[in-house]
Order: C-alpha cells, then structure tokens, then sequence
C-alpha cells in the first residue's frame, strides 16, 4: 500500500460515522417514553450510542460492532421498560404461560393497537427525512435533555444546580427510608389486630356459612368486560369497593382469607402455622359449624389443597365428584368441573344432613388462566375468559336462587382471590401478576343473606373504605349476635357494618410490594431495591 493510500484509510478511520439507521431506535424510544411507556436509563443510553459512533479502521470491525449492537440494543430496551429484571424471570409461574397453548390469547392482549400505529407513522416519518436530515444529532441532544433531570452538571451555572440535585437525591433517600419505616410499622400495627369473636348467643339462629372463592377476577377485569354491574353482584346485600386481597397469588390469598381473624402479615410469614385466634375455620368450630371443603378442581396444582389444609385448618374434601364431566382442562391437564354441578351436588347432601351449622369453603378455578373448553369429542381449545365468567356468575346466581327456594338460613360471602390482569399496565404484560398492582389485587367482595328476612333496598349497601380479611371476619362475628327483625325483615346492617376495620394498601408478592404512603403510590421491584412511584399506564 502506497503512503497516499495509507493517509487516505487512516484520515477515514478518524472520521466518526452517525448513527445511521440506529437514530430510529432512540427516536422510537423518545416516543415511548413520551407515551410513559419507558423509563429510560440515560447514562447506558449513553454509552451504546458512543459505541455505535466510535470510528473503526478496519472494514470489517464495523460489522462486528453492529452483530453485538443487536442484542445490546433489545438488553438495554427492555432495561428501559417498566418490567422487572429479567434475572427474574426463571422465579415467575405466569411467564411459563407466555409460551404455553394459549400463547395467542395473551398475544392479543399485549398489542396496544393505538401505539402501534403511532410508532408506524414515526417510522415512515423517520424513513422520508432522514435522507436530508442529520439524526444523529437530534438523537444525542435528546438523550442530553433527558440527562440534564439526572446530571446537574450538565446546566449552565451548575454549582447552585448541582447542590440542588445532591439535596434532591438526599430527600429520594430520606423518601425511600420514610417508605421502609412506614411499610414495618403498618406490619407492626396489624400484628396487633385480632377479632375477638363472641361466643354465640343461645338464642341465635343458626345459619350456614358459605364462602365462595373465586380464582382470577377482580374489579378491574370485570370492568374491562363490562361485568361490573352483573346481577349477581347487583344482588348482594353489601359489597366492598375498595376491598384487598393483599396477594396477586392464589396460595397466598386463599391464606389470607382464612386467617382473617387476626391483621395482615408479611408474605413470609404465611409459610408458618398461624396463632389460633387468627384461623377462622378453628374459630366457626368452637362455635358450633362443621366445616367443609370443595373444590371444583385437583387441588393438586401448586400444592393448593395440601397448604391450605395445613396452614388454613381446612378439612380434607370429603365429596366424591369423579363421576362429573369436566368441562375445563386446566393448564397441567387436569379437570376442572362446572360450577353450577358440583355446587347442585353439595347443596343436596348438606339437605340431607341433620348438622344445625355448616361452614363450607369452596374455591373454584373457572376463571383460571390457561383453561381450555374440553370439547365433546374430548379435544380442547381455547377458553375465553369473559365467556368463563358470564358462565361463573350465572352458576352463582342459579344457586343463590336454589338457596333461597329452601328456605334455609345462609350466609354467602363471595371472595375472589385475585384478578386475572386481563388489562396489564406499563410494568407489566396482561396476565401478569409478579407486581401485586390495585387493578389485580382489588377484588369484588359481596356478602348475600338468604333466608334471613326480606332486603328492603333495590340495590347493595356499598363498604367504599379500604378493607381487607379482618372486616370480613368482624361481619361474621357480628352476625352471630344479630337479633332477628320483626316483620321478617333482614337484620340492621347498620350495626354490622358500622366501625369496620379499615386496612390500608399493602399488597405483597413473591418479589414486589405495592402500597399507598402520602397520598401516592409506590412499588418495590425487589428486596432492597429503592422504592418507585407507580403510575401505570394501562393498555
């Protein structure tokens, strides 16, 4: 090679190329961060983009540097995203679903149609300007606006600015140890909370106790498909607007449920047996009820029926439902029976029982995510989920009506553990639950009396306050003691709902919590991780 040709090579290995095409990736990004999409991390931003402008000598060195651009480029988008790290991804039950059977069901929720067409039309914007224009430019002093919030330095006459943002980053940290503080102490104050549950009076009616658990569905979901004013719910006697089921987990809500007689607890001390005020199985014991328990599924999956038998003092299932058809087959194959049958089925037997009290637990995994319909001619296909619960409700609303052709005094209480995130939000796909979001674990509480008088009101008594177990427990304790009405009317709600115990947002999952400090919200993504505002954007 000659002198002239060897200046000319390396006059072009000095020459710092653009960004090219890769301006379409942060221009994108700018977009979506707009839209409240991302949560761009300006400093690895950054570095990629002086990675891809670093000028190489050799023709080949380019080529490389853009096969390892490609997965550095999706690292760092999904770094950007709301979603957890991906380090937690082998630890979550529901991303195993994303690429199960009814991964095109959940593909249809994850496309946001409306953003999709905005970013369409930033593309063909990108692809008519940028033949005149210098993007790489506009990409850098883009990622140099979003870093001025972050690197005070950046701003003309930065000492004054730069000890404000020393002070700002001084009050996140005194914010995120207020968080902390505030999250022990509530743990701290529900530790303290019990009901004390009265002994029944001897003149006291007895009634049966029904509580009917409902896998995935919440208010949210409800909403999304337009069930929330069911007549199922319509016909309640009170429901609860604000009510938390404190879990996006089933094991761990179910738990919750049946150790309402005692305050809130830390996920972890879920995995440990309970005091026995708290177990509100033991408790209906001591006042007489024979408990029951029924499931219209295994109850092998995830070793449900086994801990809650444990750790709730739950009675093993004692009805033999084998010769009922499944019409479900849950995601490990297993059936999954209806619930109008399995119910009709029950309510028989408990006829037939001379048993003045009966306290039944009955959990149904209709609304499960991941069910198939089983077909007539044994094959399955996909189950839709609003199909599924106009199915589930109508089932209730049939049985509540045999209920109340008996003539018999009940108490049904409809508690569902958790919803199905249908909707999803910025932090996470829909049918995600690894963040215990409000809209999943906000759930529609109901509570029905039947046989108990007539219900002077056309519509339910709403509880608009936030509640958890411990209210529900306080109802029922109240209900032993309520004096029978004259003129066959219901008994005073007033007294049973005034002075409920109200319990603030506290949910907790495996790996998050979600909770309401200071009139914000905020989420903890990871043990020891800093606390962040939570404001979803809902797809």
């Amino acid at each position: 090679m000659s002198k002239f040709e060897s200046a000319i090579v390396l006059k072009a290995a000095r020459v710092w190329p653009g960004l090219g095409h890769w301006n379409l990736y942060f221009i994108l990004k700018f977009a979506l961060q707009w839209a409240g999409y991302l949560n761009i991390q300006v400093l690895p931003n950054l570095l990629f983009a002086a990675f891809l402008l670093v000028p190489l000598g050799s023709r080949f060195r380019p080529v490389m540097r853009q096969l390892i651009a490609v997965p550095l480029a999706m690292a760092l988008l999904y770094q950007d995203t709301w979603l957890p790290p991906l380090t937690q991804w082998p630890e979550w039950t529901t991303v195993v679903d994303l690429f199960s059977e009814h991964s095109l069901a959940l593909a249809e929720r994850l496309v946001d149609w409306n953003v999709l067409g905005w970013l369409l039309v930033l593309v063909a914007g990108y692809l008519f300007i940028h033949p005149w224009l210098r993007l790489t430019t506009l990409s850098l002093v883009g990622l140099a606006w979003l870093g001025l919030g972050n690197l005070p330095a950046l701003y003309p006459g930065h000492g004054a600015d730069f000890i404000q943002g020393v002070a700002a980053q001084e009050r996140a940290a005194g914010a995120n140890a207020d968080i902390e503080r505030y999250l022990q102490q509530f743990y701290a104050d529900e530790a303290e909370r019990r009901v004390t549950f009265q002994p029944m009076l001897p003149t006291a009616q007895p009634f049966d106790l029904l509580l009917i658990n409902i896998d995935s569905m919440a208010w949210d979901d409800l909403d999304l498909l337009g069930l929330r004013d069911h007549p199922l719910l319509q016909g309640m006697d009170v429901l609860f607007d604000r009510f938390n089921s404190a879990a996006s987990e089933r094991v761990p809500a179910t738990l919750g449920l049946l150790r309402a007689g005692c305050g809130q607890v830390p996920r972890s001390q879920l995995q440990v047996p309970a005091p026995e005020p708290c177990l509100l199985f033991d408790e209906l014991a001591r006042q007489g009820y024979v408990g029951e328990t029924l499931l219209n599924h295994t109850g092998q999956a995830a070793g449900f029926l086994n801990t809650v038998q444990t750790l709730g003092a739950l009675p093993a299932p004692r009805m033999d439902l084998s010769h009922l058809q499944s019409i479900l087959s849950a995601p490990d194959g297993s059936p999954v029976l209806r619930d109008r049958e399995v119910l009709d089925l029950w309510w028989k037997q408990r006829l037939q029982q001379p048993d003045p009290r009966v306290a039944l637990f009955y959990n149904t995994l209709t609304l499960q995510d991941g069910n198939r319909i089983v077909t007539a001619a044994g094959q399955t296909r996909r189950a839709d989920y609003k199909a599924r619960a106009q199915a589930l409700l109508e089932d209730l609303s049939v049985f509540l009506d045999q209920l109340e052709a008996s003539g018999r005094r009940v108490v049904v209480v409809i508690v569902p553990d958790h919803g199905a995130a249908l909707r999803g939000d910025r932090m996470q796909f829909p049918s995600m639950r690894e963040i215990p979001a409000p809209s999943i674990t906000q759930v529609p509480v109901g509570i029905k009396l039947i046989g108990m008088g007539r219900n002077p009101r056309s519509s339910p008594l709403r509880v608009s306050e936030p509640s958890s177990y411990l209210a529900l427990a306080q109802i029922i304790d109240r209900l032993y003691s309520a004096p029978a009405q004259v003129g066959g009317q219901q008994p005073d709600w007033q007294p049973l709902l005034t002075g409920l115990a109200q319990t603030p947002l506290v949910s907790e999952s495996e790996g998050s919590v979600v909770l309401d400090y200071a009139a914000a919200r905020y989420v903890r993504i990871k043990e020891n991780t800093p606390w962040l505002p939570y404001r979803p954007v809902s797809k």
